[in-house]
């Protein structure tokens, strides 16, 4: 992998792995509670500003909420919901794209007119039919991620596909006895992942924003679990007053964007050197 040779892509991953450790230990390192109201408490100024604040090192929210360690609670739903998602919408898009692309006629072309039909539906419209008629429990929110982002998977897959089962070597192995599947799983499939880890990694920042967005105008995960959405829209009626409580998670999901994006954009910058012949 080239792009792994560039320090901007180390740093990058580098961060985003202690985002990732941080969401996962830091409640239990911090052992305050995220959902235990505590009134006396309330409003409390970041204890990097105001050392009277301490332990809470971000302060507190409107019922004396523990901050940070709700932030990182709804850091962990992002990103799980978020890589889940982008991981079920390669898997579903990618085997259908080699399907479509490797056999053709009639089943391929009704595979992608079913593709191009769900890519013209929009994500939000979709989340709200679902969501808003069954419970938004994680795995409800992850599904309707999937079937909504599977297509610009599918779409790529094809493309090669179609443009590697016409090499020679492809001919070559089904003369030497090869499967149809095992073309495809065996041979195909590896020059599918360069252009799709591009596409993926860039989507798991697109899945947080829209697991947060899903949560703010209420139809994510419900209360009392933490997401950012959630802690978001409740800090917009104290914002004047409490800045801290949208603040964190917004800039703590801005950084886990940033360290995604320069991730992706050392992975495409080193796919179009390879492409041009540079390395």
């Amino acid at each position: 992998m080239q792009a792994w040779r560039t320090t901007e892509f180390r740093i990058g991953f580098a961060l985003f792995c202690l985002l990732i450790i941080l969401s996962v230990l830091g409640p239990y390192i911090l052992n305050l509670s995220p959902t235990q109201f505590n009134v006396s408490k309330k409003f409390l100024s970041p204890a990097l500003l105001d050392h009277s604040s301490w332990p809470y090192l971000f302060g507190t929210d409107q019922l004396g909420r523990d901050l940070f360690t709700r932030s990182l609670i709804g850091l962990r739903n992002a990103l799980l919901i978020g890589i889940t998602s982008v991981a079920g919408m390669f898997i579903l898009g990618s085997a259908i794209g080699m399907i479509s692309g490797y056999f053709g006629g009639w089943a391929g072309l009704l595979l992608m007119r079913i593709t191009d039909a769900q890519m013209s539906i929009p994500a939000i419209i979709l989340a709200i039919t679902v969501l808003g008629v069954s419970r938004p429990t994680p795995l409800a929110i992850i599904l309707v991620l999937i079937l909504a982002g599977w297509p610009a998977y599918s779409r790529v897959a094809r493309s090669v596909t179609l443009s590697e089962r016409r090499k020679e070597y492809v001919r070559a192995i089904k003369i030497l006895g090869a499967s149809d599947a095992r073309v495809l799983l065996v041979h195909i499939a590896p020059n599918i992942l360069p252009p799709i880890a591009f596409v993926a990694i860039l989507d798991i920042a697109r899945m947080m924003i829209f697991e947060a967005v899903l949560g703010f105008i209420g139809i994510g995960i419900q209360p009392p679990t933490p997401t950012f959405g959630t802690i978001i829209a409740d800090g917009t009626k104290y914002i004047l007053n409490a800045w801290w409580i949208t603040t964190v998670p917004g800039l703590l999901l801005a950084i886990t964007l940033c360290c995604i994006n320069i991730m992706g954009g050392a992975l495409e910058r080193s796919r179009n050197k390879i492409l041009l012949g540079f390395e």
